[in-house]
């Protein structure tokens, strides 16, 4: 199901005012680069309030007795061109990632999808028509990313658009309620327009994947912390993404090293890998920077500790909104139903039986799964 609406979102971030000022003196080391001067935070300065930011979890289709292969490392944290192929199985299901002569698209070049992602959630939240295709200043997106916004930011931010538009996904992983067997690209195509004088981006026009469109339209996302955008190493931002990803609301998760090096896609050796997980866990300790987790080796293992940063929503049944891992687990316990129908079926029958469950994900999974044994799959 894709939406065939062609009219581009036009998009206009709000304050910009005073942010130009400090982005031109930003230097392009300071957003990708490595945290090696002592005595200095391991977060960028930020340059802007954000509003809340959404990450499209694409892959997010994996059978539940196999969590740890629902997050793909599609997005390279390498510092140099990634030219490796990856292809991760699970099951029947499978994902090839090829990168393009410029390499895999990083995870700084993702700030582009968040972005976009970002307002159509926005504009789904106001009840707005959404297309795929997408219109903004190409200043909104480096000032609302905490990017720098000289000559180099700019330049920085079309290779971006390279690497998304030729990194090439093949899959036959269901996103939304929409199976597919299909290649595509993380984006379909960008449009620049120039400034003639100096070379500047003013305006861009960027057109999301069917895949990454059906996965947004299904609201199979997570809210990000404003901070994820001042997090340097590209490792911490996966470290962070994987915790939102596996630990959510929990109060504690772990994973071994070894499987954590696979799904941060690292190329390092082991050994190297335990002494980078350490170095950002020692700094953690010291800042505290990490958003919205804490982090914790043990022995082998990494563990994810909830700050109870994140707010939880409570809705007018006086429920809490529900994670959107509970979203997915519904489709395996429901199969073939619309999950949102089935919440709104779930809240109106809390409501009359006058139940304010304590666990609100698992209560709303068990009504899923009696719903679905009393009635089978929808005709």
């Amino acid at each position: 199901m894709v939406c065939e609406s062609t009219k581009p979102l036009t998009l206009v971030c709000e304050s910009t005012k005073d942010v130009r000022a400090v982005g031109d003196n930003t230097k392009a080391a300071d957003m990708v680069g490595d945290n090696t001067k002592e005595n200095r935070s391991p977060l960028l300065p930020d340059r802007m309030q954000q509003a809340d930011f959404f990450v499209c979890d694409i892959f997010d289709a994996a059978p539940k007795g196999d969590m740890a292969s629902m997050e793909h490392p599609v997005f390279s944290i390498s510092t140099r061109p990634d030219l490796n192929e990856r292809r991760y199985e699970n099951g029947a299901a499978f994902v090839t990632i090829t990168p393009s002569i410029k390499g895999l698209a990083t995870v700084h070049d993702r700030d582009i999808l968040i972005f976009c992602i970002s307002q159509i959630m926005a504009a789904l939240n106001d009840g707005r028509e959404i297309g795929q295709t997408l219109r903004f200043r190409a200043f909104d997106l480096l000032t609302a990313t905490n990017r720098g916004t000289d000559g180099r930011g700019y330049e920085q931010l079309r290779a971006a658009f390279e690497r998304l538009a030729g990194t090439r996904i093949e899959t036959n992983v269901t996103t939304g309620s929409v199976e597919v067997l299909d290649g595509f690209g993380l984006i379909d195509r960008y449009r620049i327009v120039r400034e003639a004088r100096d070379g500047r981006m003013q305006e861009v026009e960027v057109k999301l994947s069917d895949w990454v469109f059906n996965a947004v339209k299904s609201r199979e996302v997570l809210t990000l912390h404003r901070n994820y955008f001042r997090l340097r190493k590209p490792l911490e931002r996966r470290l962070y993404e994987i915790a939102r990803k596996h630990c959510g609301a929990q109060s504690e998760w772990s994973i071994g090293l070894d499987k954590l090096k696979y799904k941060c896609g690292s190329n390092s050796t082991d050994k190297e890998f335990k002494r980078l997980i350490t170095r950002i866990f020692e700094e953690d300790q010291a800042h505290q920077h990490i958003p919205d987790y804490s982090l914790r080796i043990d022995g082998e293992k990494l563990v994810f500790t909830n700050r109870r940063t994140m707010p939880t929503p409570v809705l007018e049944d006086g429920i809490s909104q529900l994670d959107p891992e509970a979203y997915h687990d519904a489709r395996t316990c429901a199969p073939g139903w619309d999950i949102r129908y089935l919440e709104r079926e779930w809240r109106q029958w809390c409501a009359k039986e006058e139940i304010t469950p304590k666990r609100p994900d698992s209560h709303f999974l068990a009504f899923c799964r009696t719903w679905s044994e009393k009635r089978g799959r929808p005709g």
